[in-house]
């Protein structure tokens, strides 16, 4: 199968491929169509990262193949996927180019959220969302982290503020980190109004709206195609629906959704999984077809190599393991505790880190070449470490719950 590069169709226009994923989630995605992703995507992904340009043309791929509307529900025209079948896709986009993937984690997590039954956003701001995910592949992501508050997962009154006007509300702040700005339609931003007792929450934010400027920033060792540069918003304004679920900020210190968190920490630890299965591959093909004059024999026969190669599958072995009974368990509606998806993404990250280091040092200075991807594979397989939940408050929230009294 050959993929269709040809410019993308109108938005009015159902993207070619949609209908092979229109059906049961359990019925799985085209594997043939997914290599084909694959292929298609790792061909490029070494100019992405030496340029650190956005891949558009990635994503009108996947917009080609209805694939960015995957987890919007079936009521909106959206396939209604269940977390196995987003893992698959993940799994293909991250082992063909990784910042891709990133972007594509953001997109199913929150059109996966703007469907749920029990969303507080106005009933009208959420469909356009979705119907326009499905109708010509819009992207959208939150931006949640400032230059004063860090990450708002650690608690603190967000730096933005939104100030009501008779026609809506005027945006103002400064956003770190917004992955894949360049391909963005809908930004959802997380602030607090000015009012006495401030309520905080999204506001959803078009991309092209009047005040709004990107500074570019982003100049990382990893993820570099990401486009993770930052956002000024100067009283932006936006409609008064677009305030999309405002609470007091102690609201927002319940007890998380563990089906959201389950999905985040599978999704994301699927991405760095598929970037550790990349240097593994690489690896093997090293082994194998190195063969030094003195050794009169290809590296792959020798014991360490292969005592190497088995410390990898191990570690492969186990977060493949997690990551299909974690996915399992969420679909059937039994989704892992928040603290044990913090635990899952940390396992898993940490895996797929040893994995690439483990393949670096079997490689010598060849990993380190920037001719070989190897090098690649380490910079942006770091980068898992940074994201929600870190490895301190994963393992403080699981220490946390472990150490409650036992009941009874």
């Amino acid at each position: 199968m050959s993929l269709d590069l040809s410019p993308m169709a109108p938005p009015s226009a159902p993207p070619a491929g949609r209908q092979a994923f229109a059906r049961a989630p359990a019925a799985g995605l085209d594997a043939a169509l997914l290599g084909d992703i694959t292929r298609a995507l790792a061909a490029t992904a070494a100019d992405l990262d030496a340029r650190g340009a956005f891949p558009h043309a990635n994503f009108e791929l996947l917009r080609r193949h209805g694939l960015l509307g995957l987890t919007v529900p079936r009521e909106f025209g959206g396939a209604g996927a269940s977390l196995a079948e987003a893992r698959e896709l993940v799994a293909a986009v991250a082992r063909g180019e990784p910042a891709t993937a990133l972007v594509l984690v953001m997109q199913l997590l929150l059109t996966r959220l703007l469907g749920q039954p029990d969303c507080r956003w106005p009933a009208s701001v959420r469909e356009k969302v979705l119907r326009s995910a499905v109708r010509d592949g819009a992207l959208g992501n939150h931006l949640r982290v400032e230059p004063e508050l860090g990450t708002p997962a650690r608690g603190g009154l967000p730096g933005t503020v939104a100030r009501r006007t008779a026609e809506g509300w005027l945006i103002s702040g400064h956003k770190l980190y917004t992955t894949g700005i360049d391909g963005l339609r809908w930004l959802v931003v997380w602030g607090r109004t000015d009012e006495a007792q401030p309520r905080t929450g999204p506001f959803l934010v078009p991309a092209d709206a009047p005040g709004l400027q990107v500074r570019r920033s982003w100049d990382h060792l990893g993820m570099r195609a990401t486009a993770s540069d930052e956002v000024l918003l100067q009283d932006v304004p936006i409609p008064l629906d677009h305030a999309a679920d405002l609470r007091p900020p102690s609201d927002w210190l319940a007890r998380p959704d563990p089906e959201q968190q389950a999905w985040m920490a599978v999704l994301l630890a699927t991405l760095y999984d598929a970037v550790a299965r990349n240097a593994r591959d690489w690896l093997l093909d090293f082994l194998r077809e190195r063969a030094p004059a003195s050794l009169g024999a290809p590296l792959a026969t020798l014991p360490r190599a292969q005592e190497a190669v088995g410390e990898i599958e191990l570690l492969l072995l186990s977060s493949r393991s997690q990551l299909e009974a974690a996915a399992a368990a969420a679909d059937a509606g039994r989704p892992w505790g928040a603290a044990d998806s913090g635990l899952l993404k940390v396992a898993v990250t940490r895996n797929a880190i040893a994995v690439v280091e483990l393949a670096l040092r079997q490689s010598g200075n060849h990993g380190l070449d920037r001719a070989n991807p190897l090098q690649r594979y380490h910079r942006d397989v770091l980068c898992g470490r940074v994201h929600t939940p870190q490895d301190d408050s994963a393992l403080v929230a699981a220490g946390r719950a472990a150490l409650q009294p036992a009941r009874g």
